[in-house]
Protein backbone atom coordinates (compact mmCIF):
# COMPACT_ATOMS: atom_id res chain seq x y z
CA UNK A 1 0.00 0.00 0.00
CA UNK A 2 1.53 3.16 -1.26
CA UNK A 3 0.23 6.58 -1.71
CA UNK A 4 1.11 9.57 -4.06
CA UNK A 5 0.30 13.00 -4.02
CA UNK A 6 -0.92 14.55 -7.10
CA UNK A 7 -1.01 18.03 -5.64
CA UNK A 8 -4.67 17.72 -5.40
CA UNK A 9 -5.32 14.74 -3.99
CA UNK A 10 -3.34 11.52 -1.70
CA UNK A 11 -4.45 8.98 -3.72
CA UNK A 12 -3.78 5.29 -2.28
CA UNK A 13 -2.56 3.00 -4.77
CA UNK A 14 -0.87 -0.78 -4.75
CA UNK A 15 1.68 -2.07 -7.44
CA UNK A 16 1.61 -6.14 -7.76
CA UNK A 17 3.98 -8.06 -10.19
CA UNK A 18 7.44 -7.26 -11.79
CA UNK A 19 8.07 -3.85 -12.23
CA UNK A 20 9.11 -5.13 -15.90
CA UNK A 21 5.99 -6.70 -16.37
CA UNK A 22 2.98 -5.86 -19.23
CA UNK A 23 0.88 -3.01 -17.19
CA UNK A 24 -2.83 -3.51 -16.25
CA UNK A 25 -4.50 -0.67 -14.40
CA UNK A 26 -7.43 -1.23 -12.88
CA UNK A 27 -10.36 1.98 -11.96
CA UNK A 28 -13.47 0.44 -9.59
CA UNK A 29 -16.76 1.68 -9.29
CA UNK A 30 -18.48 4.23 -7.85
CA UNK A 31 -18.69 2.78 -3.84
CA UNK A 32 -16.21 0.33 -3.81
CA UNK A 33 -12.18 0.32 -3.34
CA UNK A 34 -9.50 -1.77 -5.40
CA UNK A 35 -10.31 -4.84 -3.51
CA UNK A 36 -13.28 -5.15 -6.02
CA UNK A 37 -10.55 -6.56 -8.09
CA UNK A 38 -9.44 -9.49 -5.59
CA UNK A 39 -11.42 -12.04 -6.87
CA UNK A 40 -10.03 -11.92 -10.28
CA UNK A 41 -6.33 -10.95 -10.00
CA UNK A 42 -5.15 -14.74 -8.67
CA UNK A 43 -6.50 -16.34 -12.05
CA UNK A 44 -5.26 -13.68 -14.39
CA UNK A 45 -1.81 -14.98 -15.94
CA UNK A 46 1.74 -14.36 -14.11
CA UNK A 47 4.48 -12.00 -14.69
CA UNK A 48 1.91 -9.04 -15.10
CA UNK A 49 2.30 -6.05 -13.42
CA UNK A 50 -1.03 -4.42 -11.73
CA UNK A 51 -1.72 -1.12 -10.81
CA UNK A 52 -4.68 -0.55 -8.10
CA UNK A 53 -5.55 2.60 -7.01
CA UNK A 54 -8.57 4.41 -4.61
CA UNK A 55 -10.07 7.27 -7.02
CA UNK A 56 -10.58 10.51 -4.63
CA UNK A 57 -13.10 10.66 -2.10
CA UNK A 58 -12.88 6.45 -1.81
CA UNK A 59 -11.02 3.64 -0.08
CA UNK A 60 -7.56 4.95 1.68
CA UNK A 61 -7.36 8.09 -0.71
CA UNK A 62 -8.55 11.59 0.45
CA UNK A 63 -11.44 12.85 0.74
CA UNK A 64 -11.29 16.57 -0.73
CA UNK A 65 -14.61 18.61 -0.98
CA UNK A 66 -16.40 17.80 -3.65
CA UNK A 67 -18.21 18.20 -6.30
CA UNK A 68 -15.79 16.36 -8.44
CA UNK A 69 -15.43 16.64 -11.77
CA UNK A 70 -14.57 13.77 -14.42
CA UNK A 71 -11.56 15.70 -15.88
CA UNK A 72 -10.54 16.00 -12.46
CA UNK A 73 -10.86 11.90 -11.57
CA UNK A 74 -8.57 11.56 -15.19
CA UNK A 75 -5.95 14.32 -14.31
CA UNK A 76 -5.81 12.09 -10.76
CA UNK A 77 -4.89 8.67 -12.69
CA UNK A 78 -2.61 10.66 -15.77
CA UNK A 79 -0.37 11.83 -12.79
CA UNK A 80 -0.75 8.68 -10.75
CA UNK A 81 0.60 6.54 -14.51
CA UNK A 82 3.27 9.68 -15.14
CA UNK A 83 4.78 8.81 -11.61
CA UNK A 84 4.74 5.26 -12.14
CA UNK A 85 6.26 5.91 -15.37
CA UNK A 86 3.39 4.01 -17.20
CA UNK A 87 3.34 3.89 -20.67
CA UNK A 88 1.46 1.35 -23.05
CA UNK A 89 -0.98 -0.56 -20.42
CA UNK A 90 -4.55 -2.24 -20.48
CA UNK A 91 -6.92 -0.29 -18.91
CA UNK A 92 -9.54 -1.43 -16.92
CA UNK A 93 -12.44 0.12 -15.91
CA UNK A 94 -15.80 -0.69 -14.28
CA UNK A 95 -18.93 1.91 -14.28
CA UNK A 96 -17.37 5.20 -13.31
CA UNK A 97 -13.74 3.07 -13.65
CA UNK A 98 -14.52 2.58 -17.54
CA UNK A 99 -15.88 6.14 -18.30
CA UNK A 100 -12.30 7.53 -16.32
CA UNK A 101 -10.47 4.98 -19.20
CA UNK A 102 -12.83 6.78 -21.80
CA UNK A 103 -11.64 10.10 -20.72
CA UNK A 104 -8.03 9.24 -20.34
CA UNK A 105 -7.54 7.48 -23.83
CA UNK A 106 -8.80 10.51 -25.17
CA UNK A 107 -6.51 13.01 -23.24
CA UNK A 108 -3.49 10.80 -23.27
CA UNK A 109 -3.44 7.65 -25.91
CA UNK A 110 0.24 7.36 -25.35
CA UNK A 111 -0.57 5.93 -21.66
CA UNK A 112 -3.21 3.39 -23.26
CA UNK A 113 -2.83 0.59 -25.41
CA UNK A 114 -5.97 -1.13 -25.02
CA UNK A 115 -9.48 -0.54 -22.63
CA UNK A 116 -11.73 -2.46 -21.38
CA UNK A 117 -15.02 -1.02 -20.66
CA UNK A 118 -17.26 -2.60 -17.97
CA UNK A 119 -20.33 -2.05 -17.10
CA UNK A 120 -20.16 1.36 -17.64
CA UNK A 121 -21.86 3.78 -20.68
CA UNK A 122 -20.31 7.22 -22.28
CA UNK A 123 -23.02 8.49 -20.32
CA UNK A 124 -24.53 7.00 -17.48
CA UNK A 125 -28.23 8.69 -15.99
CA UNK A 126 -29.59 11.80 -16.34
CA UNK A 127 -28.86 14.96 -14.41
CA UNK A 128 -31.93 14.57 -12.46
CA UNK A 129 -31.39 11.47 -11.60
CA UNK A 130 -27.99 12.06 -10.26
CA UNK A 131 -28.98 15.25 -8.46
CA UNK A 132 -31.73 13.13 -6.36
CA UNK A 133 -29.21 10.80 -5.47
CA UNK A 134 -26.51 13.55 -4.35
CA UNK A 135 -29.39 15.19 -1.98
CA UNK A 136 -30.44 11.48 -0.39
CA UNK A 137 -26.76 11.10 0.36
CA UNK A 138 -26.25 14.15 1.57
CA UNK A 139 -28.97 14.09 4.11
CA UNK A 140 -28.92 10.37 5.15
CA UNK A 141 -25.71 9.43 4.32
CA UNK A 142 -24.91 6.31 1.76
CA UNK A 143 -26.79 4.32 3.89
CA UNK A 144 -30.46 5.35 2.49
CA UNK A 145 -29.19 3.74 -0.88
CA UNK A 146 -27.72 0.84 0.25
CA UNK A 147 -30.45 -1.70 -0.70
CA UNK A 148 -31.36 -0.03 -3.76
CA UNK A 149 -27.55 0.05 -4.77
CA UNK A 150 -27.27 -3.87 -3.69
CA UNK A 151 -30.50 -4.76 -6.20
CA UNK A 152 -28.71 -2.52 -9.07
CA UNK A 153 -25.07 -4.21 -8.16
CA UNK A 154 -26.10 -8.27 -7.94
CA UNK A 155 -28.22 -10.80 -9.47
CA UNK A 156 -31.22 -11.93 -7.25
CA UNK A 157 -28.82 -15.52 -6.55
CA UNK A 158 -25.88 -13.59 -4.99
CA UNK A 159 -28.07 -11.17 -3.00
CA UNK A 160 -29.25 -14.19 -1.28
CA UNK A 161 -25.93 -15.20 -0.31
CA UNK A 162 -24.02 -14.28 2.84
CA UNK A 163 -20.92 -12.55 0.99
CA UNK A 164 -23.80 -9.38 0.12
CA UNK A 165 -22.67 -8.20 3.31
CA UNK A 166 -18.96 -7.50 2.27
CA UNK A 167 -19.96 -5.32 -0.35
CA UNK A 168 -22.63 -3.31 1.24
CA UNK A 169 -20.41 -2.62 4.15
CA UNK A 170 -17.95 -1.45 1.88
CA UNK A 171 -20.76 0.80 0.44
CA UNK A 172 -21.43 2.57 3.47
CA UNK A 173 -18.51 2.76 5.58
CA UNK A 174 -17.22 5.21 2.53
CA UNK A 175 -16.85 8.66 2.52
CA UNK A 176 -20.70 10.15 1.91
CA UNK A 177 -18.95 13.17 0.15
CA UNK A 178 -16.77 10.72 -1.76
CA UNK A 179 -19.67 9.10 -3.43
CA UNK A 180 -21.53 12.74 -3.71
CA UNK A 181 -18.40 13.96 -5.49
CA UNK A 182 -18.21 11.30 -7.75
CA UNK A 183 -21.68 11.53 -8.50
CA UNK A 184 -21.78 14.82 -9.45
CA UNK A 185 -18.47 13.68 -12.22
CA UNK A 186 -20.52 11.09 -13.07
CA UNK A 187 -23.74 13.25 -14.08
CA UNK A 188 -21.64 16.38 -15.89
CA UNK A 189 -20.15 13.87 -18.00
CA UNK A 190 -21.25 12.58 -21.95
CA UNK A 191 -18.36 10.95 -23.77
CA UNK A 192 -19.98 9.91 -27.20
CA UNK A 193 -18.25 12.61 -28.94
CA UNK A 194 -14.79 11.85 -27.66
CA UNK A 195 -15.14 8.42 -27.54
CA UNK A 196 -16.44 7.73 -31.63
CA UNK A 197 -12.91 9.95 -31.92
CA UNK A 198 -11.13 6.71 -30.15
CA UNK A 199 -9.10 4.12 -32.40
CA UNK A 200 -7.51 1.51 -29.96
CA UNK A 201 -8.24 -2.21 -29.16
CA UNK A 202 -11.15 -2.04 -26.67
CA UNK A 203 -13.06 -4.85 -25.12
CA UNK A 204 -17.00 -4.41 -23.57
CA UNK A 205 -18.28 -6.65 -20.56
CA UNK A 206 -21.82 -6.25 -19.13
CA UNK A 207 -23.41 -8.36 -16.67
CA UNK A 208 -26.80 -9.18 -17.76
CA UNK A 209 -28.29 -8.23 -14.55
CA UNK A 210 -26.80 -5.05 -14.58
CA UNK A 211 -29.82 -2.55 -12.79
CA UNK A 212 -27.06 0.84 -13.02
CA UNK A 213 -25.57 0.23 -16.63
CA UNK A 214 -27.77 -2.43 -18.72
CA UNK A 215 -25.52 -4.33 -21.75
CA UNK A 216 -27.47 -2.33 -24.06
CA UNK A 217 -25.84 1.03 -23.19
CA UNK A 218 -22.38 -1.12 -22.61
CA UNK A 219 -22.69 -2.25 -26.28
CA UNK A 220 -23.94 0.93 -27.75
CA UNK A 221 -20.43 2.49 -25.72
CA UNK A 222 -18.20 0.01 -27.13
CA UNK A 223 -19.71 -0.02 -30.83
CA UNK A 224 -18.69 3.91 -30.87
CA UNK A 225 -15.41 2.46 -31.75
CA UNK A 226 -14.33 0.50 -34.80
CA UNK A 227 -13.24 -2.27 -34.01
CA UNK A 228 -14.26 -3.39 -30.66
CA UNK A 229 -15.58 -6.58 -28.99
CA UNK A 230 -18.07 -7.17 -26.38
CA UNK A 231 -19.05 -10.25 -24.11
CA UNK A 232 -21.82 -10.19 -21.78
CA UNK A 233 -21.53 -12.33 -18.89
CA UNK A 234 -24.91 -14.30 -17.69
CA UNK A 235 -26.20 -14.52 -14.16
CA UNK A 236 -23.86 -11.26 -13.16
CA UNK A 237 -25.16 -7.63 -12.22
CA UNK A 238 -22.94 -4.44 -12.21
CA UNK A 239 -19.96 -6.43 -10.60
CA UNK A 240 -19.31 -9.49 -12.83
CA UNK A 241 -15.72 -9.65 -11.65
CA UNK A 242 -17.63 -10.10 -7.89
CA UNK A 243 -20.35 -12.62 -9.41
CA UNK A 244 -18.41 -14.50 -12.35
CA UNK A 245 -14.28 -14.23 -11.31
CA UNK A 246 -13.76 -17.45 -13.39
CA UNK A 247 -15.33 -15.84 -16.96
CA UNK A 248 -14.54 -12.05 -16.32
CA UNK A 249 -10.55 -13.02 -15.64
CA UNK A 250 -10.79 -15.68 -18.52
CA UNK A 251 -12.47 -12.91 -21.10
CA UNK A 252 -9.76 -10.52 -20.06
CA UNK A 253 -6.73 -12.87 -20.40
CA UNK A 254 -7.97 -13.72 -24.38
CA UNK A 255 -8.49 -10.21 -24.70
CA UNK A 256 -4.63 -9.75 -23.79
CA UNK A 257 -3.75 -12.22 -25.71
CA UNK A 258 -5.15 -10.85 -28.83
CA UNK A 259 -4.17 -7.55 -28.52
CA UNK A 260 -0.48 -8.74 -27.60
CA UNK A 261 -0.64 -7.69 -24.05
CA UNK A 262 0.64 -11.64 -22.67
Amino acid sequence: MKIFDTGDVRLHYRVDGPDDGPTVVFANSLGTDMRLWDPILPLLPAGLRLIRYDKRGHGLSSCPEGPYTMGGLVTDVERLLDHLKVKNCLFVGLSIGGMIAQGLATKRLDLIRAMVLSNTGAKIGTPAMWDERIAAVKSGGVEVLADAVMERWFSDQFRATPELELWRNMLVRGEDAGYAGCSAAISGTDFYTPTSGLRLPTLGIAGSEDGSTPPDLVRETVDLIPGSKFHLIRKAGHLPCVEQPVEYAQVLTDFMKSTGHV
